[in-house]
C-alpha cells in the first residue's frame, strides 16, 4: 500500500481538484497521510497567482524533498504550468510535472509501475477545449463541498496570470454537474459552494441552448432543495435580473462575492476591468435593494502600478461609503508574464503596505458593522464543528456570518435557527431557537 501525501495551495478550484486526486488514490487502495509525514509519493498542487504563491510552491517542493529523499514528486497546478523549468532547477530526484490540462492523468502517473526520472505531462493550455474530468467522492468535513463547474478565463486582466495558467473558459456538462452534486448529496453534505475560475461564463462554450450560470443555479436549487447553494464569486458585469431572481429560492444563499480591485476609474482601465466605479456602486445598490440582508464581499488590490495617492483615496472612499460586508485585500504582486509587470510607476513597497494596512482596517470595521446590524435577527446556521478554543458549536449563517452557540454535538452537520445575540471575537454569539435537520 503506497503512502500518498498531498498539499494544496491557492484557490477553491485547486482544492476541488485535490479532492479528486484523493478520491482516485483511495479507490486504488492507497493510504493518504499528512504532508508532514513520511510518504512514498508527494503531490504538490501549486499556485502562481502572485509572486508569493510561487515562492510558497517552491517551499513545499523543497519540504517534500527533505521529508523523504527516496519519495517520488508529483507537481501540478498553475506554478507547474508556467514555471516547469524553475522546478527542474530545484528538484534532485524522480519528478513528474503535470500541467493543468492533464490533471485527470495524475493518479495513474503517480502509481505507474514503470516510471522515468522525469515525466512531463504538459500541453499548451491555451488550446484546451474541454474541462478535465475530475470526479470527487468526498471532501474534508461533511457539511460543505466545493463543486467545480468551470475552468479557465477569457478576461485577461492586466495583473493576472490565470488565463495563461488555466487557459480559456471551459464548462462542465450539466449532466456531469448534477451527477457530482448527487454524489455530494449521498455523502451528506449540506452546502455546495459553486466554484470555478470565472463561473459567470459557465455554459457559453457548450452547445446546449439557453445554458448559463443562472439556469444551472436554478436547476441545482430546484433538484436539491434540502442543500444550501452558495455562489463563490461573480463579476460586477454578471449581476443581472436572472441572478437576483435566484434569491427567490430558499436554498440559494444571500451572499455574493464581487471583485472590485480598484475604486478609481483610471486604475480600473489600466487593469483591463470592464466596468467603472460608478457601475460597481450601482450593482451593490441593486443587490441590496432586492435582498437587504445579503452579505456582499469584494476583492481589492492595493498599490497597482501607477496608483496615485488620489486614486488610492478614491478606492478607500468608495469602499468606506458602500454597505459592503467584508473586503479581501491584497497588495499588488508583480507577476512576470503579465502586462502590469511591465508597466511604469510601480508603487514602492512601503506605500503599498500602508494602503493595504488601511484597507484591512476598513475590512474589520465593515465586518463588525455588518454583525452589529444583524443582532437580534434570527438566521439559519449550518453547524460545522465544535470550536476547540471556545468549546462552542460554530458555523455560518445563510448570509455568511460566523456564528458560535451552545448546543450538543448532535447538531453538527445540521441546519438550525439561531437568534444573533451579541458580538464575539471575529464572530457573533447566537442562541439556539430551532433545529431543522
Amino acid at each position: 500500500m503506497k503512502k500518498i501525501a498531498i498539499t494544496t495551495l491557492g484557490c477553491k478550484v485547486n482544492q476541488y481538484e485535490s479532492a479528486s486526486f484523493i478520491s482516485g488514490f483511495e479507490e486504488r487502495g492507497c493510504d493518504l497521510v499528512p504532508f508532514s509525514s513520511d510518504a512514498d509519493v508527494y503531490v504538490i498542487n501549486t499556485c502562481a497567482v502572485t509572486g508569493r504563491a510561487g515562492q510558497q510552491s517552491r517551499q513545499m517542493i523543497r519540504r517534500a524533498m527533505r521529508a523523504n529523499p527516496d519519495a517520488r514528486l508529483i507537481i501540478t497546478g498553475c506554478y507547474a504550468q508556467i514555471c516547469s523549468r524553475e522546478i527542474l532547477d530545484i528538484v534532485d530526484r524522480d519528478v513528474c510535472i503535470i500541467g493543468n490540462g492533464n490533471k485527470h492523468l495524475l493518479v495513474d502517473a503517480a502509481l505507474a509501475r514503470e516510471q522515468s526520472d522525469l515525466s512531463m505531462l504538459m500541453t499548451d493550455i491555451s488550446t484546451r477545449k474541454e474541462i478535465c474530468h475530475l470526479p470527487v467522492r468526498r471532501m474534508s468535513g461533511r457539511t460543505r463541498a466545493y463543486l467545480r463547474i468551470q475552468d479557465g478565463c477569457n478576461n485577461f486582466c492586466s495583473y493576472c496570470i490565470v488565463p495563461y495558467t488555466r487557459g480559456r473558459s471551459r464548462s462542465m456538462a450539466m449532466d456531469e454537474i448534477l451527477r457530482q452534486a448527487r454524489v455530494f448529496d449521498d455523502q451528506g453534505y449540506r452546502e455546495l459552494v459553486i466554484t470555478g475560475i470565472n463561473v459567470g461564463k459557465y455554459g457559453l462554450d457548450l452547445e446546449e441552448k439557453d445554458l448559463s450560470i443562472y439556469s444551472l443555479l436554478d436547476r441545482l436549487c430546484r433538484e436539491f432543495p434540502h442543500i444550501r447553494i452558495r455562489l463563490s464569486s461573480v463579476e460586477p458585469t454578471e449581476v443581472n435580473d436572472a441572478l437576483l431572481e435566484l434569491f427567490g429560492h430558499r436554498n440559494f444563499m444571500p451572499h455574493l462575492h464581487i471583485p472590485l480591485q480598484s475604486g478609481d476609474n483610471e486604475v480600473l482601465a489600466r487593469m483591463n476591468r470592464r466596468y467603472t466605479a460608478e457601475d460597481f456602486v450601482g450593482v451593490i445598490k441593486r443587490i441590496l435593494g432586492t435582498v437587504p440582508h445579503a452579505a456582499i464581499g469584494c476583492d481589492v488590490l492595493g498599490g497597482f502600478p501607477g496608483e496615485t495617492d488620489r486614486a488610492a483615496e478614491n478606492t478607500y472612499n468608495l469602499l468606506h461609503n458602500l454597505p459592503l460586508t467584508y473586503l479581501h485585500v491584497f497588495p499588488y504582486s508583480r507577476r512576470p508574464g503579465t502586462l502590469a509587470a511591465r508597466m511604469e510607476n510601480q508603487v514602492p513597497k512601503d506605500i503599498k503596505d500602508e494602503r493595504v494596512r488601511r484597507l484591512r482596517e476598513l475590512d474589520q470595521l465593515k465586518r463588525q458593522e455588518f454583525y452589529r446590524n444583524h443582532l437580534g435577527r434570527t438566521v439559519e446556521v449550518l453547524v460545522e464543528r465544535r470550536n476547540k478554543k471556545t468549546g462552542l458549536l460554530q458555523g455560518f449563517s445563510d448570509n455568511y456570518i460566523p456564528v458560535q452557540l451552545k448546543g450538543p454535538d448532535r447538531l453538527v452537520r445540521s441546519v438550525v435557527t439561531v437568534r444573533l445575540d451579541h458580538p464575539g471575537d471575529g464572530h457573533v454569539h447566537g442562541i439556539l431557537e430551532e433545529q431543522h435537520t
